[in-house]
């Protein structure tokens, strides 16, 4: 696959980011895309290696490496090395339901399971797949696929981020007349409020929306099902119903002070906050402002830098991110080796800006909040203390007490399961992690003819994993309705 030596000869080249100092002056992507000849020289570098270990998604010491879409990575990177770009769209789009979301927020396990990344550096196989869907816009492939029979069945997705758009995708190609309710004013669940716009522009969902609406599937938005909107009323209209509702009750703190604190939020609260206030033309004018204050996030994964870097754009004085988690190795351990997932420290977009403006990394490892003290009912500071696990338990050491000054917390700390009205309202029966239950690896729920995918059903996860997740449910959903189903 690709050139035969093409590993041998080219070097790993990913694309470049704008400059720190220009990139925090908006909220635009922010990516130097390579030139068409540079990207065939890319696709090149993927090897016949045999045993394609990038598309495999295998759990390996508890962890995913490999797409779990089951991409066939090789397969169109070789026609991006011999410029056959329709064909290499093709190939992608069999396994892949929406690249452009993909290309831009996954994190690339794919690459993280290339065999070239054990020497050489991994195939650029995010950026490839990238270029690959924008080309495929830019070039007009990306037309409507309206099916040419319908199958006289009626489906309805509730949620319209990833995995309710994957459910729609497959089972209106399928013949299926859907319909997907969103309680929100836009679709795309945390696509759309979860993620800042210079990580991925809305643009983005809203050119795929046009093309799903253009192939049949409608979209209802700013009705929340289970909150005004009947769930009974939609399960006695449908043959079907998709619950995608996300897993979106969030994980808060328990710090002396916290209960009544106006200036503690929700890291999901301020990122929606953030892109509303954006997309409304209010920018400068933030709901929720980081703007000339000491900002401190709580939570160091993907969210955690989100709201880094939104802090950062809107003028913070000063950033902290404290995380629990001891810091990881600058380096891929012995202990931990191909094709793992490299368990290595990852300094992300919005902490490269951090230390650009303030100079210094950001994150706090090992640490957390203990107390907010306020002044007036402003929050002037907090004190944190020092963490360590004992016994699988995380408990404080003694005499570890620091303050901080904060004027603004801000709570990224992941989510624990999907919100009690939906859950209630559609009578699904729950897991203890607050999960929605079903047998393993199925998507029927308790409840006859609904069924459920992606953070609802798998708990907080990936964007990929989500549309996994639709797509299998989908073909669940398909057999049910038909007897027997071609989907995947």
């Amino acid at each position: 696959m690709g050139k035969a030596t093409g590993f041998l000869e080219y070097d790993r080249h990913e694309d470049s980011w704008v400059s720190e100092e220009k990139r925090i002056t908006g909220f635009e992507e922010f990516h130097n895309h390579l030139n068409e000849e540079e990207r065939r020289c890319q696709a090149a570098r993927c090897m016949d290696c045999g045993v394609p270990m990038c598309q495999s998604a295998i759990c390996l010491k508890g962890m995913v490496t490999g797409c779990p879409l089951h991409n066939v990575i090789p397969e169109w990177n070789d026609e991006i090395y011999k410029g056959h770009y329709e064909a290499a769209l093709g190939r992608l789009l069999k396994t892949s339901n929406f690249p452009e979301f993909t290309g831009r927020v996954c994190p690339a396990l794919c690459e993280k399971a290339c065999i070239n990344g054990i020497n050489s550096g991994a195939v650029t196989i995010h950026d490839n797949e990238l270029f690959l869907i924008e080309k495929g816009y830019e070039m007009g492939y990306m037309k409507p696929r309206i099916p040419k029979t319908r199958s006289g069945k009626k489906v309805a997705v509730i949620g319209a981020g990833p995995a309710g758009l994957a459910v729609a995708d497959q089972l209106n190609h399928r013949g299926h007349e859907v319909t997907v309710f969103e309680r929100e004013d836009q679709i795309g669940g945390l696509l759309m409020y979860g993620i800042p716009n210079m990580k991925l522009d809305k643009s983005v969902i809203e050119r795929r929306r046009k093309l799903m609406e253009e192939e049949g599937v409608i979209f209802k938005t700013g009705v929340d099902v289970g909150n005004g909107a009947s769930f009974e009323k939609i399960t006695d209209e449908f043959d079907a119903v998709a619950l995608c509702c996300g897993s979106k009750k969030a994980r808060t703190i328990t710090a002396k002070g916290s209960e009544d604190c106006k200036d503690m939020h929700l890291a999901v609260d301020f990122l929606k906050s953030a892109t509303k206030d954006l997309l409304s033309g209010k920018a400068g004018k933030w709901t929720i402002s980081a703007k000339d204050k000491n900002v401190v996030v709580v939570g160091g994964g993907d969210t955690g830098n989100d709201c880094v870097g939104t802090c950062i754009r809107q003028g913070c004085k000063s950033i902290t991110q404290l995380e629990m988690m001891a810091r990881p190795p600058r380096e891929r351990q012995q202990n931990n080796p191909w094709p793992e997932w490299p368990k290595a420290l990852k300094t992300d977009y919005g902490q490269q800006e951090a230390i650009k403006v303030f100079g210094s990394d950001p994150r706090i490892y090992e640490t957390t909040v203990k107390e907010l003290i306020t002044q007036k009912g402003k929050l002037k500071e907090i004190k944190t203390v020092k963490v360590k696990f004992e016994d699988r338990k995380l408990v404080e050491v003694e005499g570890t007490e620091q303050p901080i000054k904060c004027d603004l917390l801000i709570i990224a700390a992941g989510f624990v399961g999907c919100e009690d009205y939906i859950a209630k309202e559609s009578k699904v029966e729950l897991t203890q992690r607050g999960t929605v239950k079903t047998e393993p690896e199925q998507y029927k729920t308790s409840i006859p003819k609904v069924f459920t995918a992606g953070d609802m059903h798998r708990g907080q996860s990936l964007v990929v994993w989500a549309i996994t997740e639709g797509r299998h449910c989908a073909a669940e959903m398909d057999r049910f309705l038909m007897g027997y189903s071609p989907l995947i």
